[in-house]
Parts: structure tokens; sequence; C-alpha cells
């Protein structure tokens, strides 16, 4: 799947430049306005069976679905780093464009990390997990290698997960989401490059010398970044200090 998300882009651009335009897969290229983002549907299988199905379960999750689903939740902020890894990706995770900043699932809400799609009955192959913070200008072998990482340690540990959200997370209080224990996914690369440096499922999954340089040279972005002076900055500061 990694090798059709990287063919992908390259058609994508390759085609749009023979028609005279510019694709871009940039997480946030205009402001005001949604973002791209890279939804991944995550589904287990053993032999045929999706074992991500259970007929009897309310939301038709089995155990191990929802043990995978409680381990994405407990390793988001520290792969976010990985799945959105650069610094226009916290541009794209902010309120009130359809993205999500808040660790919590459900089956119907689009503000949430990980949502169920709904599948028609008798298709118990379609059930799957959507996860929502991915943007489509990471590398995908890393993102993939860090999620499933984290999706199976929730298996073999039989992590359980909170209850799904049956409410829009962003019109929360900041106290109600405190009191309902919903955390946050990091707001900055910097604060994502931190998170992941200090995980050991994130080092375990790519290994180290991968590790090391993943998080060296996103430091050297980050400091790039900050030595930058913004069009914002000059418009809002300039005219009064």
């Amino acid at each position: 799947m990694a090798d059709t998300v990287m063919t992908y882009r390259l058609v994508v651009k390759e085609v749009a430049l023979r028609h005279g335009v510019y694709a871009t897969f940039m997480p946030k290229p205009v402001a005001g306005v949604n973002g791209n983002g890279m939804h991944l549907h995550m589904s287990l299988f053993q032999g045929d069976r999706n074992v991500f199905h259970d007929a009897a379960d309310p939301y038709r999750l089995s155990k191990v679905a929802r043990s995978f689903l409680a381990g994405l939740m407990r390793h988001a902020e520290e792969t976010t780093a990985i799945t959105n890894q650069w610094v226009n990706s916290y541009k794209r995770l902010i309120p009130g464009f359809e993205a999500p900043m808040y660790v919590s699932w459900a089956l119907i809400n689009r503000s949430d990390l990980i949502r169920i799609p709904t599948y028609r009955r008798g298709r118990e192959e379609s059930m799957r997990l959507e996860y929502r913070a991915p943007d489509p200008a990471c590398n995908p072998y890393l993102a993939f290698s860090v999620l499933l990482a984290a999706g199976l340690e929730g298996v073999e540990k039989e992590y359980v997960p909170p209850e799904p959200m049956e409410t829009n997370v962003h019109n929360l209080s900041e106290e109600e989401r405190r009191r309902r224990g919903i955390r946050t996914l990091p707001g900055s690369l910097f604060e994502a490059i931190q998170l992941a440096e200090s995980s050991s499922l994130v080092r375990q999954a790519l290994g180290d010398h991968v590790f090391q340089s993943f998080i060296q040279n996103k430091k050297i972005e980050w400091a790039n970044y900050r030595s930058q002076v913004t069009d914002y900055e000059i418009r809002r500061y300039l005219p009064t200090l």
C-alpha cells in the first residue's frame, strides 16, 4: 500500500502538469479552507475472515478491533511526528476544518481521531477503522510501520479503549474534555518531535538507524523554520512595534 501511495502521488502530479496545473499534497496549502488529509482505513484478516468484525457486538467491533483501536489511541501523540512530519502539517490539525485534534473515537462524528465507517450487512469484510490524522505528505512506509506497531501492541497486550464519543469533541469545553480524559494531539512539529524522541514504540518500529536519522532531520527542519520571519509577523507587528 505504501508503494501505491508513492505511485499515486507521482501520477497525479504528472497528469496535472500535462494539463497545465499543479497538484500538491501539502497538508495546508491555503489558510481558511480544509487541508489535505490521508485517512487510513485499517483492517486485519485471518485467512478470508475479517477479525475486526463481531456480529454480537453493539458496534460490530471484535475484541481484537477494540484492542487495536486502543493501541492506536495510546500511542497517538508519539506517532504524530511520523504521520504528520512537516511544519505545515500542524496548520491542518486545528479546529473547524474536519481534521482531528483530540484522541477520541466515534461511529459517525468526523471530529474524532478514529472513526468506524458504516458497512452493509453481509459485507463483514469491509469492517475497518479509519485513522484520520495523517496527511498525504508523510512518508507512508514510516507512517504505516508505526501505526501497525501501535495497533498490534494493543492486540498483544489486550488494551481496552474508552467509550466512543457521541458528540462533537470540538464543542466540548476544555474542562469537559479534561474530565473525560480526552487528550490532544501535538500542536506543532517541535512538540511532536519531543514526543516521538521519547517513544520506545516508535524507535522499535523504525529501527535505531532510521529513528535517529528521522529525529535529527526533523530537528533541523524545525530550527530552520524558527529562524524565518513570516509575512504574518510583518503584517501583524511591523506597523505597531
